[in-house]
Parts: structure tokens; C-alpha cells; sequence
């Protein structure tokens, strides 16, 4: 999971510091506006599915629809980078963001689930900080990168990359999968009974 994730945040992070600068200069009609809009309707689709997809993952108590929910994010989220490529208007932005809010919405209660799940006793901390750890060089490399590669490539071969680097990340995912199935039989996450 700590590999897929560093691919997924590398991926996003990419064109990350220039994503302003591509809806002022190449959007129509694009401004410093149209990217807090974009970034606060991603928001209010995560928010505002979050919690009744997690409440369904937890009812059904299983770890295989928290996989597939999760693949689903996934895949929703790989797609984003590649949209931008054919955006040319605000409203194109707002609907790419849309998508990608519905894509962490069923992505992020799911991944964090899983990886809680499977920490091994007595190295919580240590496995929490190599994912925070793993995120961090993925994130500052791929930001850093983006950068130059814009600068001198342009936009579009940034968002191919961070597409392409995204969904490597989503095909690592394909491997927890195997191991979810030679290690977790279907419905054995079950909740604990309450005490009183």
C-alpha cells in the first residue's frame, strides 16, 4: 500500500505546483477564482460522500468491497490528470474536480481502513511514518519535477505523466488484492461485540 500510495501522491503532486498557472494561461476565462472554486468543489464531493460510502463499507463487514471501493477511487482519481488535457473552459475545470472528489470519496476511508487493519502490533508508529515518510520524498520530488517539466515540455506532457504515474499506482493495488485473498477470508472483519 506504502508503494501505491507513494506512486498515486506522485502522480497528483506532479502537476500539483503548476495547476494555477494552467488555468490562468491556458483556460478560458481562468483565474486565481476558477482555482479555488476547482479545489473547493473536489472538496465538497469528498465531504459530502465520504461518510455514507464509509458507513456502507463498515456495514457490509468485509475487507473485498473496502478493496473494491477503494480500486474505484482509484481509478476515478488516475483519470483527472489526463482530463485536464482536453479542458478549455471553467466549467470543464469544475467537472474534472467533481470527479476526482467522488473518486477520494470512495478512495480515502477504505485505504485508511485497510492499512489499520494490517499494521503489525507494536510497530504502528513506525509503519504510519514510513507511509508519511514514503509520501513526503514521493510528493517533493514530483512537485519539483512537474515544475522543470512544464518550464520546458509545457502542460500537457505533465498531466500525461501524472496520469500515467497515478495509474501505476492503481495497478499496484492489483497486488493487495492477491494478498487480501490468500490472507482474509470474505467477511472475517466482522465488528467486535459492543461492551456494555
Amino acid at each position: 500500500m506504502v508503494w501505491s500510495d507513494f506512486y498515486i501522491e506522485g502522480g497528483l503532486s506532479v502537476f500539483a505546483p503548476i495547476f494555477a498557472v494552467f488555468i490562468t494561461g491556458q483556460i478560458q476565462n481562468g483565474s486565481l477564482e476558477v482555482v479555488g472554486f476547482a479545489a473547493a468543489i473536489s472538496q465538497i464531493f469528498k465531504v459530502g460522500l465520504q461518510i455514507p460510502i464509509a458507513r456502507y463499507l463498515d456495514k457490509n463487514h468485509g475487507e473485498f468491497d473496502d478493496f473494491y471501493s477503494m480500486l474505484i477511487g482509484s481509478v476515478l482519481i488516475s483519470l483527472s490528470p489526463f482530463l485536464y488535457i482536453f479542458a478549455s473552459s471553467a466549467g470543464h475545470i469544475y467537472m474534472i474536480h467533481a470527479l476526482f472528489g467522488v473518486g477520494l470519496a470512495f478512495f480515502v476511508p477504505p485505504r485508511l481502513a485497510i492499512f489499520a487493519r494490517h499494521l503489525d502490533k507494536e510497530q504502528e508508529n513506525l509503519e504510519w511514518s514510513l507511509k508519511s515518510v514514503a509520501l513526503g520524498i514521493s510528493v517533493a520530488g514530483a512537485a519539483a519535477l512537474g515544475g522543470v517539466l512544464a518550464q520546458r515540455f509545457g502542460f500537457n506532457l505533465v498531466f500525461i505523466i501524472g496520469g500515467v504515474v497515478t495509474a501505476i499506482g492503481t495497478v499496484i493495488e492489483l497486488k493487495i488484492f492477491k494478498d487480501l485473498r490468500a490472507k482474509v477470508p470474505r467477511g472475517m472483519v466482522k465488528p467486535q461485540p459492543k461492551v456494555p
